[in-house]
């Protein structure tokens, strides 16, 4: 099992919450009611854009934040001096350590509408706490690797690279690098994202590099120099046929590849191959980072790109920012120490409530037919699709840091492959599989 050394002020995440997480924690302690014992699901009602499946990432961030989820000195002075919560929750806060369980799907698993992603079983407060990191984590994360297993499907097998730290904030870039390598993307061009999660990095030089310069050619001398023959010259700066004859005549055959970062990609990019072939330079490739997303990458199917490198769409969800999570209590011991299963009944809002068991149901082939939920009881047909998460608060070593994340990557893949092939149409549509409940 996995647990944390004593967390510094400035590492702690107690802070990144809502303020009304801590007030309700102020009124059931108030109440008596905080230490209730309580189950609390993260699923969400909807797949956002009307797509057909969903790729589970973040989970192996979340259980490191909410090991670090402490409130020090600095945070429960600032909460006293704003008058955020009275005193006697200033003093459960400050011994505040989660101490439940967590249970749900694996990291890189596949989910659909209604799927207990994430089940924490904790008294009210300790889990309640909680509510906005989980959703915060989850609705991102969750949807940037939705959206980053689009385009890798959309791809086949050409290779994708993650490029948009300049697209999202400084934080959420590491994160989306981390999601879109657990989709399928093959490497980022974030640093942080390659230092604390594993994933391979990549980059060469910008259009400013070759601006530098006085001329083009000295700029791909300059860069050949320092990086060799393989490296991946950006060619569309001025001309890009003179500029695929000087990278040729610099580097030789032998050069690694050529970018192509604008113009009617299609038309362009045969172009470039044709001139490369006709160079001698058979062997090099063609990448392309012209605002790319899932639909313009299935454009160009029939045509020689070689790779992929994605920035906007992939760090927003291309259009789908948030993966439509909620965190709900679905179930509570009564003041008899019973269990009662709750949920809301608004309009448009009502779920099932109950502690639920997921299972997936698979044919003959191995091909995923329903998501079916038993409530209240585990089912032993179907595949399991829960593991232990978190036990009494201590997060299992196998899904978190960089292992975890080389984890969930692989597990991806498993999970991708059991899907029909309706599931990866790009068209809106329902849901891949239904999901059941009994």
């Amino acid at each position: 099992m996995h647990s944390e050394p004593a967390v510094s002020a400035h590492q702690t995440t107690a802070l990144l919450t809502d303020q009304y997480e801590l007030t309700m924690v102020d009124a059931a302690l108030r109440a008596g009611t905080h230490e209730r014992q309580c189950v609390f699901e993260a699923f969400t009602r909807r797949l956002p854009g009307a797509r057909r499946y969903g790729i589970v990432a973040g989970t192996g961030r979340l259980l490191s934040l909410i090991e670090r989820f402490r409130f020090g000195d600095a945070e429960l002075t600032w909460l006293s001096e704003n008058r955020i919560v009275t005193p006697p929750t200033l003093d459960w806060l400050a011994d505040y350590r989660f101490s439940g369980s967590i249970h749900g799907y694996r990291e890189g698993e596949v989910y659909f509408p209604g799927s207990p992603l994430l089940v924490v079983e904790s008294g009210f407060a300790e889990g309640v706490i909680l509510e906005t990191l989980i959703l915060s984590v989850l609705n991102y994360d969750c949807s940037v690797a939705t959206a980053a297993a689009r385009m890798v499907h959309a791809a086949g097998d050409r290779p994708l690279a993650e490029m948009g730290s300049r697209r999202t904030g400084e934080s959420s870039a590491v994160a989306a690098a981390r999601a879109a390598y657990i989709a399928g993307f093959s490497a980022t061009s974030n640093l942080e994202a390659g230092r604390t999660w594993g994933v391979p990095t990549m980059g060469t030089a910008a259009h400013s590099f070759t601006l530098l310069h006085d001329t083009e050619e000295e700029a791909f001398r300059a860069q050949v120099d320092a990086l060799g023959v393989g490296t991946t010259l950006l060619v569309d700066t001025y001309d890009v046929h003179t500029a695929v004859e000087t990278a040729v005549r610099v580097a030789g055959p032998q050069l690694g590849a050529v970018r192509i970062d604008s113009g009617d990609l299609p038309e362009l990019v045969a172009a470039v191959r044709t001139q490369l072939d006709s160079l001698g330079a058979t062997g090099t490739k063609i990448t392309v980072t012209n605002d790319l997303d899932e639909f313009t990458i299935a454009s160009l199917r029939a045509v020689p790109v070689d790779s992929y490198g994605v920035g906007t769409s992939v760090v927003t969800g291309s259009g789908s920012p948030a993966a439509g999570m909620v965190y709900k209590l679905v179930a509570r011991q009564g003041a008899d120490g019973e269990w009662v299963s709750v949920a809301k009944k608004s309009s448009g809002k009502a779920t099932p409530g109950g502690r639920k068991w997921p299972v997936r149901l698979l044919n003959e082939s191995g091909i995923a037919t329903e998501e079916h939920i038993r409530i209240e009881g585990n089912d032993s047909q179907g595949r399991s699709l829960h593991v232990d998460l978190m036990t009494d608060g201590v997060a299992d070593d196998r899904y978190v840091g960089i292992a975890g994340t080389a984890l969930a990557r692989e597990h991806r893949k498993a999970a991708i492959a059991e899907l029909p092939a309706d599931a990866f149409r790009l068209s809106r549509g329902d849901p891949a599989l239904s999901t059941t409940y009994s």
